[in-house]
């Protein structure tokens, strides 16, 4: 990992100090920021090097959302949303805004770190392959996807529940099963995150959108005709 870096955006000194101490001590390399403004400035100056975003909602100047909004404006970074508050709606909101992971606190320094590695393990260890599924084209290798040849931009977590239901080409997949395999980790939310996920997807796939099938009293499934 060298010269990559894990963005800590956080007011609480201690809170940044114990989340950077668990991931250097597993061999991470740390920038930090104490509020909002920081942030974007030290995103700006090392976004070719920033591999992950750790942030806070609630902060003086820029809060997170402000933060989350002007990055997906330009990175598809993958960034975990820290924050007091566990409302599903604030949930739910971050994930409309292109939120990977959300953890409210306190939580525990160990599964945070746990999720840190799941994420990057995804997105740095992608498959060198590209496929196409009706006119949608999925690179594995470089995690983009082109619509009839023109790229969308995804969140983390779109890409990979799209991914998942590519896989599982003409298959019923229950929210649950959805949940289990995309989420990768126990998910106490309601199943309205990944509603709010396919709505979405299929906004940003265009016509394509219709190859997502409802299917009532199951979930979802991906179906080309």
């Amino acid at each position: 990992m060298v010269n990559d870096y894990i963005l800590v955006v956080d007011d609480e000194q201690r809170m940044r100090k114990l989340i950077k101490d668990f991931l250097v001590a597993k061999g991470y390399s740390i920038l930090e920021a104490a509020d909002g403004e920081e942030a974007l400035k030290v995103f700006e100056e090392n976004k070719n090097h920033i591999v992950l975003i750790l942030l806070d909602v609630m902060m003086p100047k820029l809060d997170g959302w402000s933060v989350l909004r002007q990055i997906r404006q330009t990175s598809k970074v993958p960034i975990i949303m820290l924050t007091a508050r566990g409302e599903e709606q604030d949930e739910l909101f971050g994930f409309e805004l292109g939120v990977d992971e959300y953890i409210s606190k306190p939580f525990s320094p160990k599964i945070l770190v746990a999720r840190v590695e799941a994420i990057l393990k995804r997105t740095q260890n992608a498959s060198n392959e590209v496929k196409d599924y009706g006119g949608i084209e999925v690179d594995r290798e470089g995690r983009t996807v082109k619509v009839d040849g023109k790229p969308i931009e995804l969140s983390l977590r779109e890409y990979e529940l799209l991914v998942y239901l590519l896989n599982n080409e003409n298959i019923a997949l229950s929210r649950d099963k959805i949940l289990n395999n995309v989420w990768n980790y126990d998910y106490y939310g309601d199943s309205r995150t990944i509603d709010s996920h396919i709505k979405k997807i299929r906004h940003k796939l265009g016509k394509k959108g219709k190859y997502i099938k409802t299917m009532r009293g199951v979930g979802y499934k991906f179906e080309v005709k």
